[in-house]
Order: C-alpha cells, then sequence, then structure tokens
C-alpha cells in the first residue's frame, strides 16, 4: 500500500491544510489539531484503506495508520508546512481535562524519539556491564553515558520544541529561552553558595536539567509575551527587536518566577508518586496493566507520562509507566494469538499473528484496533490478564530504568541495580501471556467465519456495472495495490461512456475531494469502492463532476460521476474503472463477470 497516498487522503478527509492547526504523530498513529472537527468526516477516514481508526479524545483528533505512520506523516507535513498554522482551534470546545491531555501529548510526541533512543543506548549499556564487557569506570562507558544522558539533561530543550508547536510561539526563541535555564554560568552561580538575586530579587536556587514543568509553564506565558513584542516592536526593525524583547521578558521571569514555581510542582508531583509506591506500591502497575487499553482507544494514554518522565529523570527509574504497560502490551499479544489459534477464519487468523506479534514487541494499536477491540472478549480478556500481570509487578517493585515502549525487544530497559528486576520483568510477561491467552481461549468470540457461514445461506446479491465498457480481471490492473487484492476482491472496466452509476441501493460514505473515488454502502452491508482511474488523483478533480455527496441515499442506476475520459487520456493516465468490494472478507463467495457489459448489467455476484 503507497502509504504516501494514504497521508493524502486522511489530510482530504480532515478538511484539508487550512483546517489543521498543528500535526504530530507518535509510533502509530496521526495527532491533529484542527480548527473545527465538525469538518473532519470521520465515518470516511474509518473506511480510507491504509486508516485502522479514528479516534477522537484528548483534544486531539487521531487517525491510527499503524506502522508506516511516518510515511504518511511526511506526506501531510509537505502540504501542511512544518510551522504551526494560526487560527483558533476546536480546543476551546474541549474540557479541561481534554486540553490539559493535549498539551501533554503534543508536547510530548516530538521528543519521544530521542528519548527513546537515549533509553534503548541505557539498555545496552545495562547488558554490556551485566555481562561485563564493559566496566562502569572505562572511559567508553562514560561517554556511552554521556550519548544515553543527553537526551534526559537537556529534556526543556526537547520539551520546548513541542511545547511551542502547542502554545504557538517560534520553536527556535523557545528553544533559546530552556538554554538560558540550562546555561552553565547560572549552575555556577548556584554551586558557589552564594545568595543569587536579579536587579535586587532573589534567585532561588534550581538544577533545571531534566526537568519537566518549569520550560512547559516558561513557554505557555512565552505565548502571551511574543504577541506583545511583535505587537510594540515597529516592522523595520521587528527582525531584533522581537526576539530581544522575548529574552529579556522570558529570561529573568524564567529564572526569577516560572522556573522556581514550575521545580516546586515538579518536587510535590515525585513526592506524590512515591508516596503512593510507599503506601500501595501494587496499585499503580495493576491500574495501568488493566486499563492500558482503555487509555490509548480514549487518547489519554499520555496523561501518566509527565510524570514517569519526572520520576525517570530524578531517580533513575520509574514505576508508572513502565511496569503496567509491560503487563498490558504482553497481555494484547496474548489475547491476539489466542484469536489466531481458536479462529476457522484464515485471514483473521493471520492478522492476528502479525499484529499479535507486533504486540509482543510494545506496538498494541494495530493489535488492539485490528483484532480485539472488534471482538470485543479478548479485549476483555487482555484487560484481565494485564491487571493480573500488573499486581506482580506492583508488588515485585519492578521498574523501569529507560523510556522505551516497553515489549520483548525493550526488555533491556529493566535491567539495572536490582539484578531480580530483569528477572521480575520476564515473569511479569510470562503471567501476561499465559493468563491472557488462557482466559481469550476459554471465553472466545464471535468468530467472522460464522458470519461468513450465515451469509452464505442467503441469496446472491447482484453489484450492477457503473459504466458502459469491457470487464477483464482486476489481477491485471495496472496497480500493485488492486491488482494483489490488498483492498478486497473486485473487477476492472475499460470505460466506453462517460457516465458512472451507482452499482447499488444504500449510501454515499466518502468521496474523495479530488472527485477520482466514490465509496458506497449498499443496504445489505456490501462496501464498495469505486475508483475512476490509475493515479488519477493528481489531476486534482479537473476531469471529474459529481453529482452526490457523503451521507446521500442513492438508488441503483441513479448517476454519480461524470468522468472526461478523453481528458484522462490525454493526460498520460490509464482510464480503467476499478469496483472493489472492501469488505469481501465478510462473504463466502464473490464472483466477477466478464466481457462487454452495458451499465446496469450484473457485474458482482455475492454470496
Amino acid at each position: 500500500m503507497d502509504y504516501r497516498e494514504v497521508g493524502r487522503n486522511v489530510l482530504q478527509q480532515v478538511g484539508g491544510k487550512e483546517n489543521v492547526v498543528s500535526l504530530t504523530h507518535c509510533a502509530t498513529r496521526l495527532r491533529f489539531e484542527l480548527k473545527d472537527k465538525k469538518k473532519a468526516n470521520t465515518k470516511a477516514l474509518e473506511k480510507t484503506p491504509g486508516v485502522i481508526s479514528v479516534v477522537d479524545s484528548g483534544g486531539q483528533y487521531q487517525v491510527v495508520i499503524g506502522n508506516e505512520v511516518q510515511t504518511a506523516f511526511k506526506e501531510i507535513q509537505k502540504e501542511v508546512g512544518t510551522s504551526v498554522k494560526k487560527g483558533p482551534s476546536s480546543d476551546n470546545q474541549e474540557s479541561i481535562i481534554s486540553r490539559l491531555i493535549s498539551v501533554i501529548s503534543t508536547t510530548f510526541t516530538p521528543m519521544i524519539p530521542a528519548i527513546t533512543g537515549a533509553g534503548m543506548v541505557k539498555a545496552i549499556l545495562a547488558v554490556l556491564t551485566l555481562t561485563g564487557v564493559l566496566s562502569d569506570s572505562s572511559q567508553t562507558y562514560i561517554i556511552l553515558n554521556t550519548i544515553a544522558d543527553a537526551a534526559f539533561y537537556f529534556m526543556p530543550v526537547l520539551l520546548a520544541y513541542g511545547a511551542a508547536i502547542k502554545f504557538d510561539v517560534s520553536p527556535i526563541l523557545a528553544i533559546t529561552v530552556a538554554g538560558i535555564l540550562l546555561h552553565p554560568n547560572i549552575s555556577q552561580l548556584f554551586s558557589t553558595g552564594d545568595a543569587v538575586s536579579f536587579l535586587g530579587i532573589p534567585v532561588l536556587a534550581a538544577d533545571y536539567a531534566g526537568s519537566v514543568l518549569p520550560i512547559i509553564f516558561t513557554v505557555w506565558i512565552m505565548s502571551y509575551v511574543e504577541p506583545f513584542a511583535d505587537r510594540i516592536s515597529p516592522s523595520f526593525i521587528k527582525f531584533f527587536t522581537k526576539p530581544m524583547l522575548v529574552f529579556l521578558i522570558m529570561g529573568p521571569l524564567a529564572l526569577v518566577v516560572i522556573g522556581p514555581f514550575g521545580t516546586l510542582l515538579n518536587d510535590l508531583v515525585a513526592m506524590g508518586a512515591e508516596w503512593i509506591n510507599g503506601k500501595a506500591a501494587w496499585l499503580i502497575p495493576f491500574l495501568m496493566g488493566g486499563l492500558q487499553p482503555f487509555l490509548v482507544v480514549t487518547g489519554t494514554a499520555w496523561a501518566m507520562t509527565p510524570i514517569a518522565t519526572m520520576q525517570l529523570s530524578s531517580t533513575g527509574s520509574e514505576m508508572i509507566n513502565g511496569p503496567g504497560m509491560l503487563a498490558s502490551n504482553i497481555a494484547q499479544s496474548g489475547a491476539t494469538f489466542a484469536v489466531a489459534a481458536k479462529t476457522k477464519n484464515k485471514e483473521l487468523k493471520q492478522l492476528a499473528v502479525s499484529t499479535g506479534i507486533t504486540a509482543l514487541m510494545g506496538i498494541t494499536e494495530p493489535s488492539l484496533y485490528g483484532v480485539t477491540l472488534k471482538l470485543k472478549k479478548p479485549l476483555v480478556a487482555s484487560m484481565i490478564g494485564g491487571a493480573i500481570a500488573g499486581l506482580y509487578a506492583g508488588l515485585s517493585g519492578l521498574v523501569r530504568y529507560a523510556f522505551v515502549s516497553p515489549g520483548l525487544a525493550a526488555l533491556p530497559a529493566f535491567i539495572g541495580e536490582n539484578p531480580m528486576n530483569i528477572v521480575h520483568a520476564i515473569i511479569t510477561c510470562v503471567i501476561a501471556f499465559v493468563a491472557t491467552f488462557i482466559i481469550a481461549y476459554l471465553i472466545g468470540f464471535d468468530d467472522t467465519s460464522d458470519e461468513s457461514e450465515q451469509t452464505a445461506t442467503t441469496a446472491a446479491i447482484i453489484v450492477e456495472n457503473p459504466v458502459k465498457g469491457t470487464v477483464y480481471p482486476i489481477s491485471e490492473v495496472n496497480d500493485a495495490v488492486f491488482s494483489k487484492g490488498l483492498l478486497g476482491k473486485g473487477t476492472a472496466i475499460h470505460p466506453e461512456e462517460n457516465s458512472i452509476y451507482s452499482p447499488v441501493e444504500g449510501e454515499v460514505i466518502t468521496i474523495l475531494e479530488s472527485k477520482h473515488a466514490i465509496g458506497l454502502r449498499s443496504k445489505e452491508g456490501i462496501e464498495l469502492l469505486i475508483h475512476v482511474g490509475i493515479d488519477t488523483v493528481n489531476l486534482k478533480g479537473e476531469p471529474f463532476e459529481v453529482f452526490v455527496k457523503a451521507g446521500d441515499q442513492v438508488s441503483a442506476g441513479q448517476l454519480l460521476i461524470n468522468a472526461d475520459f478523453a481528458a484522462i487520456r490525454n493526460a498520460g493516465y490509464d482510464d480503467t474503472v476499478i469496483v472493489v468490494v472492501t469488505n469481501s472478507e465478510n462473504y463466502a463467495g464473490i464472483s466477477e463477470a466478464s466481457g462487454n457489459l452495458k451499465e446496469h448489467e450484473p457485474l458482482i455476484q455475492i454470496s
């Protein structure tokens, strides 16, 4: 599948680049902040090939793509640009909690690759020292440890970038202000032990390396200062007066007021986490192990990230996210493999095996959205198994020493000062997988093969030919996505006339902005994609005239599109019309006609 085209289609369905306030991505999903969420066509997005699911939560409009999310992100970024789009966003209609989660996710998402990479370096270093390959007093160790620590030491700088995106300020200015907090001269002033003041105002000693809240608060305040500096600066000297004013105002504010206040909150949060850990060490891993799938689906999984990050940077380990997430991720894999072992549906079995392996490595969205959430009972099993394993992780005192997505590939992140910690991590994985597999297998699920058998007993459903022409096998289409059946079974037509009619009675689900493709759902539930031409998205709708819109009810034989096929051919594009049953896995038998057909004649028979 061409995930660049997936990115282009997603951008169209969220309302185009004019509707995008900001865009980030994590391991599996695109995270939009939109000016008007009503302009996003969620139903159409959920039917878009390459999109696993859509989640509107936590102040963000999230489109789950899977492992190829970076390809789609880069394609969208070409259109949207790297700068933040101006204008009000739909966040104004969100609750305070949703806005807070939006701030956390947008701020933390850009830095995740850095701290994940640094975490893996730490994990490798732990293995090297544990096996005696490397001494912790060697210069090589010191250099590698510095490489691993850099992302955490300069965390305010990394967070400044994400916060700048969220609060709509200059990323370069925000990063420079973060640099002020970390400058060696400030550290030297505090290290003398003498009182430090600025214009007679006391400056409280604080170590901002690895801190989280001070820079977020600072950039938030800067979002009010920067427009003020822009407004009062004369246009002909604004180039240097605006940043000068930002630094002269924000530098002292950050050091004298905002930084100490943020540091105090940092310490209070850390103390709260330690208090909970001291009173009920089992509680947080137990809850995270059981509720993580719910947090992922609702987009609130980021809520605990700042606390875990602060704990990790201050103490070198954390128990807020890592142990519970390890239990949950492995449990998700166990539930998915149970589905693979029990289902009689070959396509579901293949999907469950591939996504189960991905979940085992620590990325659960493909498994969650593709298998367990759809089948429901395996999801319940994964939450029960995750809670059981999370309880063990909490009681055993399991901690994570590096910020990585917990899974088998990231087990070295659990190697640290306590030699038994990695043993407890392995036991947690075993409990999570085995317990969940057994529970999911015993409680079962509604196998899709049963649905196919029921469908097979009903009368055949006819999909009419939408355009007069010569019908030929879809396997001969000059596009690998269609010819390999990646979108479903179907057929292709060399058109002889320009009018394209509805092949079924039903509803228009989606029409691409480029007008070259339309999605339909028949009254029987058959989902069809009519794709006019190959790569005709590049024509930007010019040869097409559309007579319906998304949400319209249509009858079989109703005119949908007029396509100027001569113009398409003259532009150098293949004019083939492709008809695909995108949910063909739900049906026992699909047969296609061949030869010359008039419009409205039977094209596809489904049983």
